[in-house]
This record gives C-alpha cells, sequence and structure tokens, in this order.
C-alpha cells in the first residue's frame, strides 16, 4: 500500500495569504515520554530572598499561636487548682498580717465588726488573734489542698458571712452619707464577692469530684 503525503495548496497569484495561527514553542519534561510538553512561557517568579521574607511573618505568627495555645491549654487544666491556690495566698497574708499590731489596714473593722456580733463579751485582742488563726488556717488548706479543703471551703463561707455582715453592722463606716456608694471600707467588704465566686467555683468542682468518684466506686 503506498502512502501519500498531501502537499500544502499555495494561494493564486495577487490573493492575500490568510494569516497563520500562532504557534507556542513546547519544551518536552524530563523523564514524562515523549508526548509531554509544557509551555515555555510561564509566570515570573519572585527572587528567593523576597519569598523567606514574606514568609517569615506567617511562619512568626504560627509560632505565637501554638505558644498562646499551649498556655490556654495548661491553664484550662489546671484552672481550678490555680483559683484555689491564689484565694488561699490572698487569705494566708492578711491572716499573717493580722498577728502584727497595726500591720493590717483592715484590723480596725474586723476588730470592731466581732466586737459587734460577740456583743463586747470577748476582748479585742483575742478576736484579733482568733481572726488571724482562722484566715491563715483557711489560707493554708486552699494552698494544700486535699483533705484540708473541705474543712478550709466551709470556714471561708462562714468567715464571708461574718465579713458581709460589716455592711450592716457598721453602716457609718460602710456607707458614705446621704449616698447608697460604699466608703473606702465598703469597698474593701464589698470586693470579696470575687473571692466568693471563686471559691463556689472550686467547691462545685470539689463536691462534683467526689460524687462522680463515688459514683465510679459504685459502679465498679
Amino acid at each position: 500500500m503506498r502512502s501519500y503525503t498531501a502537499e500544502p495548496s499555495l494561494p493564486p497569484p495577487g490573493a492575500t495569504p490568510h494569516a497563520r495561527p500562532h504557534l507556542s514553542i513546547a519544551t518536552p519534561v524530563s523523564g514524562s515520554g515523549p508526548d509531554s510538553t509544557v509551555a515555555s512561557a510561564s509566570a515570573p517568579r519572585a527572587p528567593a530572598p523576597e519569598r523567606a521574607a514574606a514568609a517569615a511573618p506567617t511562619t512568626a505568627m504560627t509560632a505565637g499561636a501554638q505558644a498562646l495555645n499551649r498556655l490556654a491549654a495548661y491553664v484550662n487544666a489546671h484552672s481550678h487548682a490555680l483559683l484555689r491556690v491564689t484565694v488561699g495566698i490572698v487569705f494566708f497574708g492578711f491572716g499573717v498580717l493580722k498577728l502584727f499590731p497595726s500591720a493590717s489596714p483592715a484590723e480596725q473593722l474586723a476588730v470592731d465588726a466581732a466586737t459587734k456580733m460577740t456583743l463586747g463579751m470577748v476582748p479585742e485582742t483575742v478576736l484579733l488573734l482568733s481572726l488571724a488563726a482562722l484566715e491563715t488556717a483557711i489560707g493554708i488548706g486552699l494552698i494544700v489542698g486535699r483533705r484540708l479543703l473541705r474543712p478550709a471551703l466551709v470556714a471561708f463561707f462562714l468567715h464571708m458571712g461574718g465579713v458581709f455582715s460589716t455592711l450592716l453592722l457598721l453602716p457609718d463606716a460602710m456607707w458614705q452619707p446621704h449616698s447608697p456608694a460604699p466608703t473606702m471600707e465598703g469597698q474593701y467588704v464589698v470586693k470579696n464577692v470575687v473571692l466568693v465566686a471563686v471559691c463556689l467555683v472550686v467547691a462545685a468542682h470539689e463536691w462534683g469530684r467526689g460524687d462522680r468518684s463515688g459514683a465510679g466506686n459504685g459502679a465498679g
């Protein structure tokens, strides 16, 4: 069988030749076969130093986000212990201050409130030392935790009941005249709502943990 090759027809003389389609030059890709080609014209790439400079802020942001995530995970895992210990440190510090005369700015306020609650039957020195011992013991119990935590929490809430009673027992010292705004001493008492909220969270976690462990022991 013979094969024929068609010859291209030439335009007649005087005729305008049609424009030929533009053909892009292709180069073969190494290792991809004889028919594989890629276009020779490609988008220009940024120089290596510029690409590294653009990637540096992204890398720094990624490292910072990872560090924040690790910190958040650590705080979340130890949140109850963190709350418990910080309140314990506050109580321990305030209790120790009351062991030294005139060292605590709330000393006289506490003594006056305790004197009213005991109807003046207990000497002021005994009241001050008792308050100091109570607050120090609460602080130690919160810091140490374990078996001391529940007694410390009970003592804390009882003590807070006495602290907030000063708003009623000492109205002249707690509230500004002709105004519902608290005095400086009143603000000192009112801010304890934060400590109460913190210890409520700690107590809920502690009692909830005991209930869960008891349920687990019963199930086993």
